[in-house]
């Protein structure tokens, strides 16, 4: 593998992206700063191998011509940012607590607009593409096959599909202010970094994306009314969230840390593994059982401001009953529960059982975590949600 594909050298990367791309600069550059932390830390911190070089080198050098595709997009069709995001519903959570199940079961109604995983990767049409999207479609889930090659035992941790709703935080990640790097390798300074800067222009970026996706699904004949959203990110920038996006209603999960931290970790740990020469299970823990209490810390404080913004969904009731917990949901957001929704959501379901996926294995010692540990670090939160519904 040559150096150039290996390089992470800023101005190396930038001149690749503005090559394909074929644009001379960046109109905006807020991505710069993170962009520059988030590279020093790959270099210095998270021992890659030269596949893993490759694959981050190549990930931020996509992301780059994915906004440079997007500020020609906003530069020819200036009524993208007239579009309406609206009142989106957002599903947050710690990791591992029903998210996924629970937004794929939404997005399935005709009237929810979701971001599918090709989309959250390339959210800009390639040159000359039409509006099948092949192009995309055919990259990622080439990657998806890849990553499931990588590290076998994330089919048993998430159920990747290029063609399935998945998280905005892939597009919250174009502007490097996101947990996605964090997850995808040790870079411990970089989200130090990161939890100490106001992700606004995140957040701004993201509606941006939105909007330039909404643009294209209304193009493809798509009339939905509102978004579907999900990821776990939010937790920690929920007021940023509601700001932004001050229609949005907040539906929250809840899952024991008991359970969802250690599950967390293995998953963590099976995608540092993609790209690290070594990794150790405990470090993984360590970071991301801390980064995990602190978001919910945030979370908890925003609800304490604003409780007519959060409804809360308990895990269990989400994977026995996730198309109930869908109508329990709309019936609070003032959105009618069709019968043609419940059709879609309960085939949907017919045909993605949990049974179908390999088990996911796990124990709270193969990380270094403590039943004492944790009940300490979660205790507000477990007060709240947890111990209340035994």
């Amino acid at each position: 593998m040559s150096d150039a594909v290996t390089s992470l050298d800023e101005g190396v990367i930038l001149r690749e992206a503005l090559e394909k791309a074929g644009r001379g600069a960046f109109r905006d550059e807020s991505f710069r700063e993170p962009l520059a932390v988030l590279l020093a830390a790959l270099e210095h911190e998270a021992r890659l191998t030269p596949l893993g070089r490759g694959a981050q080198h190549a990930r931020i050098a996509d992301l780059l011509v994915n906004r440079l595709r997007a500020e020609e997009h906003f530069e020819r069709h200036p009524e993208i940012l007239d579009e309406e995001i609206g009142a989106p519903l957002v599903i947050v959570g710690l990791p591992r607590t029903g998210t996924t199940l629970l937004h794929r079961t939404l997005a399935q109604d005709a009237r929810l607009f979701s971001v599918k995983w090709f989309e959250c990767r390339y959210p800009v049409p390639f040159p000359g593409e039409g509006a099948a999207a092949a192009a995309r479609i055919s990259q990622a889930k080439a990657e998806v096959q890849a990553m499931l090659e990588g590290s076998p035992t994330l089919a048993a941790i998430h159920p990747l599909d290029a063609l399935a709703a998945d998280e905005e935080i892939l597009l919250l990640e174009h502007s490097f202010l996101s947990t996605v790097p964090e997850s995808g390798a040790n870079v411990p300074s970089y989200g130090r970094w990161l939890d100490a800067h106001d992700q606004t222009p995140g957040y701004r970026y993201l509606r941006k994306l939105l909007q330039l996706l909404q643009w294209q699904k209304k193009r493809a004949g798509q009339r939905a009314e509102r978004w579907v959203l999900k990821t776990p990110h939010h937790l920690g920038a929920a007021d940023v969230l509601l700001e932004v996006f001050p229609g949005a209603r907040i539906v929250q999960t809840h899952r024991d840390p008991l359970d969802s931290i250690p599950s967390l970790a293995s998953m963590i740990t099976a995608l540092w593994i993609l790209v690290s020469e070594s990794v150790d299970p405990k470090e993984v823990a360590r970071q991301w059982s801390a980064k995990m209490a602190s978001a919910l810390r945030r979370c908890l404080a925003v609800r304490d401001r604003h409780p007519d913004r959060f409804d809360d969904v308990w895990f269990l009731d989400a994977v026995q009953d996730p198309v109930g917990q869908a109508r329990r949901i709309y019936d609070v957001a003032g959105i009618p529960f069709t019968a043609d929704a419940e059709r879609a959501m309960r085939a949907f379901m017919a045909t993605n059982p949990r049974e179908g996926r390999p088990p996911h294995q796990y124990t709270l010692e193969e990380f270094g975590l403590t039943k004492a540990d944790i009940e300490r670090d979660f205790a507000e939160y477990r007060a709240r949600f947890i111990l209340n519904r035994r």
